[in-house]
C-alpha cells in the first residue's frame, strides 16, 4: 500500500489530502484570509507561509513525513509539456520559481511537494499541469503570428473526467472522441481526440466563454482601444481575469448567489446566466466541428456543473450532437494521487521536464 500526500495551492486556499493508494484518508481545505496574504507582493513569496500551514496540519494529524511514500503537487505555469506525471527536479523548480508563463498559486504546488519530499528522500511529482499542450498545429493559429493560441486549461480535471467517461462508456479513452467542458471559476471546453486534447480555449486569460470572473473572448478592436483610453495594463488585465465575467456583469463570482438571483426571478441575472450558457454551448459546437462531428459524448465537470438549470440551457443547444455525461465537481486531489500512484506501481514511468526535448 502506498501513502501519498497531495497538495493543491489556490489563490486563497491550500488543499491537502492524504491517500492510501486510491483511498482518501483525509482532506482539508485551508483558507487564507486577505490579511494572511496581503503582505506578500508576489505569489512565490507565500512559499514559507504555505509550508508552515502544511507542516502544522500534518502535526495535528499525527502524520510524519517518513510515513509518506510520495508527495504530489498541482503543476503550475511551466513551459508547454505533454500530459502525464512528471518528477520535480532542479530545472522544473527553477521555472516554477521564475513563473516562466506567469504567476499563479499552482506554481507553489511542485515547490512545496519537493521541499517536503527531499527531507525524507522520497519522490515528488506534478500531474497534468494547466500547461499540458497536445494541440494540433491548426489550433495554434490565431490570425497573427505574434499572437499564437496557447494551451492553458484545466488539464488535471479534464483528463480525469475523460477517463471516467471512458469507463462509463466501457471503451478505452484512446478510442474515444469527447468534448469536455470544465465549468468553474474559469471555463475550458476541449476536444479530446483519442486520448489527446487537440484543441481548447485558453481558460486563464485568453478566449472562450466568459466565466464567473474571466471575460473570455472579447472584441479585439474594442479591447485595443480600451488599452489606449487611459487605463493601465494591470487594470485591463484584471478586467480580463479576476474582474471579468459575472463579476463585471453582476458584481459577484459566487455562483450560488447568482443561482439564488435566478431562482428569485431577477431578470438581469437570468439574462447574464443564459448568456454564459449560450457561450458555453457555442464553444461545445465549435469543438464538435474540430472532431468533424464524430463525438462519442459531451462531458460536463466542475463546480458549476451541479446546476441543472444551466446544464438544461446548454443542452437545448447541443444535446443533438452527442450523449451528455455529467461528473460534477472537481476531483483534483484524487487525480493528483492517482497520477503519482501510477508511477509508484510501475504502470507509467515518471516523465522528465526539459526545455530542449519532447517530454
Amino acid at each position: 500500500m502506498y501513502r501519498i500526500l497531495a497538495l493543491n495551492p489556490g489563490s486563497t486556499s491550500t488543499k491537502i489530502a492524504f491517500f492510501h493508494d486510491e483511498n482518501e484518508s483525509f482532506a482539508v481545505n485551508l483558507h487564507h484570509s486577505t490579511q494572511d496574504l496581503e503582505n506578500f507582493s508576489r505569489i512565490i513569496d507565500q512559499y514559507a507561509f504555505r509550508l508552515q500551514t502544511i507542516e502544522k496540519l500534518l502535526e495535528e494529524k499525527g502524520l510524519a513525513l517518513n510515513d509518506i511514500d510520495a508527495f504530489v503537487g498541482r503543476g503550475g505555469l511551466l513551459i508547454p509539456i505533454s500530459s502525464g506525471t512528471f518528477a520535480v527536479d532542479d530545472i522544473m523548480l527553477k521555472d516554477l520559481y521564475a513563473g516562466v508563463q506567469g504567476e499563479h498559486a499552482s506554481n507553489l504546488g511542485g515547490i512545496l511537494a519537493y521541499e517536503l519530499a527531499k527531507r525524507v528522500d522520497k519522490p515528488a511529482f506534478i500531474v497534468d499541469p494547466v500547461v499540458v499542450d497536445e494541440l494540433q498545429d491548426l489550433a495554434r493559429f490565431s490570425g497573427h503570428p505574434e499572437l499564437p493560441r496557447r494551451s492553458i486549461f484545466h488539464a488535471l480535471n479534464q483528463k480525469a473526467v475523460a477517463r471516467k467517461a471512458a469507463t462509463h462508456l466501457k471503451r478505452p479513452y484512446t478510442d474515444l472522441n469527447l468534448v469536455v467542458a470544465h465549468l468553474g471559476g474559469g471555463i475550458s471546453v476541449a476536444a479530446h481526440e483519442k486520448g489527446r486534447v487537440i484543441d481548447v480555449n485558453n481558460a486563464l486569460d485568453g478566449d472562450g466563454p466568459f466565466s464567473p470572473e474571466r471575460s473570455g473572448s472579447v472584441p479585439a478592436g474594442d479591447l485595443v482601444r480600451l488599452c489606449y483610453s487611459g487605463k493601465d495594463c494591470r487594470t485591463v488585465l484584471q478586467m480580463i481575469k479576476g474582474k471579468g465575467g459575472m463579476v463585471a456583469y453582476l458584481g459577484t463570482n459566487d455562483m450560488r448567489h447568482v443561482q439564488h438571483l435566478v431562482a428569485d426571478g431577477d431578470r438581469r441575472a437570468i439574462t447574464v446566466y443564459r448568456a454564459m450558457a449560450y457561450q458555453i454551448a457555442k464553444e461545445i459546437g465549435a469543438m464538435s466541428v474540430v472532431l468533424k462531428g464524430r463525438v462519442d459524448a459531451i462531458v460536463f465537470t466542475g463546480g458549476i456543473a451541479f446546476d441543472k438549470i444551466l446544464l438544461g440551457w446548454i443542452s437545448e443547444y447541443c444535446s443533438h450532437i452527442a450523449p451528455i455525461l455529467i461528473f460534477a465537481g472537481e476531483e483534483e486531489m484524487q487525480s493528483l494521487a492517482l497520477g503519482a500512484l501510477r508511477v509508484l506501481r510501475g504502470d507509467e514511468k515518471a516523465k522528465v521536464y526539459r526545455h530542449d526535448q519532447e517530454s
